[in-house]
């Protein structure tokens, strides 16, 4: 697989092909979706779930699916019939040819005084997992994880125990773009130094073969 990161939690997975989207958000690029084959969202929160980038998504490709959360499969369902599908904790399916795991239910916790959101995780291909707001331990090898790096609900301490707790080949950067970059030498040190797998950040735009 091809994985090219796009900005914020947004990735572009590519085999065969075939063009697999995760996560185009309000902080992603205005045609981080288009192009797709198949869509995947988290949650509902807005710097993950843009309607508009998904309708742009649905209407250029009419072959073009959407496997995401009831809250967000209701937005869209209505005008894409046949197209939306809903999926929770433990599912399975294939989407454009592309095999995924459904891992997880809650969003982490921000403050105990706000209500936590349904959120999952997707792992693909059974080697690239994206946890979308939680620090979901899969309970399977994950060979790659795209890592939540800067969040309002997480510090350095936990994103780094979240990396020894799911033992990957290698972890990259995603949630990031409330990181200035004056404190990215920071964060890479403490994850580099302390997380014992070897870590990575790509600039939107850059890609890896996985």
């Amino acid at each position: 697989m091809k994985l090219t990161k796009r900005l914020h939690s947004c990735v572009q997975v590519e085999k065969d092909g075939r063009t697999l989207v995760i996560d185009p958000g309000v902080f992603s690029e205005p045609d981080a979706g288009l192009g797709a084959d198949a869509l995947l969202v988290t949650h509902e929160h807005p710097d993950h779930f843009e309607e508009g980038r998904l309708r742009a998504a649905l209407d250029a490709n009419p072959g073009a699916q959407l496997w995401t959360l009831a809250s967000v499969a209701g937005r869209l369902a209505p005008a894409y019939p046949g197209r939306v599908h809903t999926v929770g904790h433990g599912d399975a399916f294939t989407a454009a040819g592309f095999d995924v795991q459904v891992h997880g239910e809650l969003h982490a916790e921000i403050h105990p005084d706000m209500p936590r959101v349904t959120n999952v995780g997707y792992l693909v291909e059974g080697a690239l997992f994206h946890p979308g707001d939680a620090l979901t331990v899969p309970g399977v090898p994950v060979d790659t994880l795209l890592l939540p790096v800067h969040a309002p609900w997480n510090k350095v301490a936990e994103v780094i125990d979240y990396v020894r707790e799911v033992k990957p080949r290698t972890a990259i950067d995603i949630h990031d773009a409330y990181l200035a970059d004056i404190a990215r030498p920071i964060y890479d040190f403490a994850l580099d130094a302390l997380g014992g797998a070897p870590h990575s950040r790509l600039t939107a735009g850059d890609s890896a073969d996985l």
